[in-house]
């Protein structure tokens, strides 16, 4: 029996042609089967082909950012002021509001003695006062409410602190008066040098001591239905002409050419305006 030799199904490899000139053979891949042939060459002087770069997208600046935030928050605060100066002046017009009034109808004065030891080491202050105070709601549409108030009495030349007291809370109407008589204001205090050497001049003068008369206290408005905060106030009586009681009879003082102006008291942190 005779082995039959079939042929290899795999491609023989040709050999490649020597180059010319001895040089190197040409690099060839070939493939059968009707396949291409594709050869590959290398040339160092050849430059790699241009890519263009992705262009980044351009961030705004944080500085925009921060001044339309700038812009648009003074716009809503002028927006905003100018409403509240368009609704307060329609308020005005409608209502015309007015402060309230106070007057300072009578003082008398029931004590009021400095002494001073013998070796001048230490002085001492005894006052009493008895006061009058009426209050005015001249607003038709307005009513006010008071807080507990304290009242206050200084020497108008040298500010020396005199005597305090206290006055009630009370409600004034629309077209309402209010009165309040037998306000107490007294004190008893130890002085310095410096506070005796202010007061003692004006005590001995012929004509009367000089003397102020102060109330802080905060007040509501209401109208309507409408309640605003509480806003601080003072009101300050000056032109007050007082004299040293002789005697256990009081003195009273000259009330005639007092005037009571009321002060908003607006107070920031530590500091009152």
């Amino acid at each position: 029996m005779s082995d039959k030799v079939f042929p290899s199904s795999k491609p023989t490899a040709t050999a490649a042609p020597p180059a010319a000139n001895g040089g190197a053979p040409a690099s060839t891949n070939a493939t059968t089967n009707g396949g291409t042939t594709k050869t590959h060459l290398y040339n160092p002087t050849s430059r790699p082909p241009y890519r263009p770069q992705p262009h980044h997208r351009r961030h705004r600046p944080r500085r925009n950012y921060c001044g339309c935030c700038c812009f648009w928050t003074i716009l809503s605060f002028l927006i905003i002021t100018l409403l509240f100066a368009i609704a307060g002046s329609v308020m005005y017009v409608l209502y015309h509001p007015h402060r309230p009034s106070f007057t300072l109808a009578s003082l008398r004065i029931h004590r009021l003695n400095l002494t001073t030891t013998a070796d001048s080491s230490s002085s001492h202050l005894s006052t009493l006062f008895n006061l009058t105070i009426s209050s005015k709601n001249p607003n038709s549409h307005l009513s006010f409410s008071y807080d507990p108030s304290v009242v206050s009495c200084v020497s108008s030349n040298s500010d020396v602190f005199i005597g305090n007291g206290t006055l009630p809370a009370f409600v004034s109407n629309s077209k309402n008066a209010t009165t309040f008589k037998g306000v107490v204001v007294a004190t008893s205090s130890d002085l310095d040098t410096e506070t005796v050497n202010n007061l003692r001049p004006d005590l001995k003068k012929k004509n009367g001591i000089s003397l102020k008369v102060e109330m802080d206290t905060k007040v509501t408005v209401k109208m309507g239905g409408v309640e605003s905060d509480k806003i601080g106030i003072r009101v300050s009586c000056d032109g007050i002409k007082g004299v040293v009681p002789k005697g256990k009879s009081p003195s009273v003082a000259n009330v005639a050419g007092a005037k009571c102006r009321v002060d908003l008291r607006i107070k920031i942190w530590k500091w009152n305006f």
